[in-house]
């Protein structure tokens, strides 16, 4: 089994906060339809295991090389968007709206964030129909940040919160078990 597939086994957190409808393939041609672009194999793999909803603690950070207003060594990637209407739940479906309102460029696909910052599918270079990066969107500072050159070397990459310290420039190392949402 590979990477992507053993992160696909455990990927899902527990609840149902975010969770869409089962996503068909009905569901999917209208996505693409009213996005503009192709979503990526692995995203829909993914979605079709749970409609969107809570990563699981295991794969709820990304690394970076760079510091970012979150922190110096990591992002979140605490839930992930499914496609849907369900009242109340924001979605993939919402990405128009979204880039409108903090002002982002597209075309984008936003997969998860907080409106100071989001994650992506960036499709700027590879157009509609290609197989777009991960990026990091600040929306708060106008500065973004190349997470992984697609949607399933991003999978692969997901790592733990709890992995680092408070990420601050403060904290020279990681403390163990301690992730931004549980620290005294």
């Amino acid at each position: 089994m590979g990477r992507f597939d053993e992160v696909m086994a455990t990927f899902w957190g527990d609840g149902d906060y975010g969770v869409q409808p089962p996503l068909t393939d009905e569901m999917v041609r209208e996505a693409e339809r009213a996005l503009g672009v192709r979503l990526p194999a692995a995203l829909l793999d993914l979605l079709r295991v749970q409609n969107g909803g809570i990563v699981a603690t295991d794969h709820d950070a990304f690394p970076t090389s760079q510091p970012t207003s979150w922190s110096k060594d990591h992002v979140p990637f605490d839930h992930l968007m499914g496609i849907g209407r369900r009242d109340g739940m924001t979605s993939l479906l919402d990405t128009p709206y979204l880039i409108d309102e903090w002002g982002m460029p597209a075309p984008l696909v936003l997969l998860s964030g907080d409106g100071h910052w989001w994650i992506g599918l960036d499709y700027r270079l590879c157009g509609q129909d290609g197989e777009p990066s991960v990026t990091w969107f600040e929306t708060d500072l106008d500065r973004e940040v190349v997470l992984a050159g697609d949607f399933r070397s991003f999978v692969q990459r997901l790592t733990a919160a709890s992995a680092y310290g408070d990420g601050s420039v403060d904290d020279p190392a990681p403390t163990q078990g301690l992730s931004r949402n549980n620290r005294s």
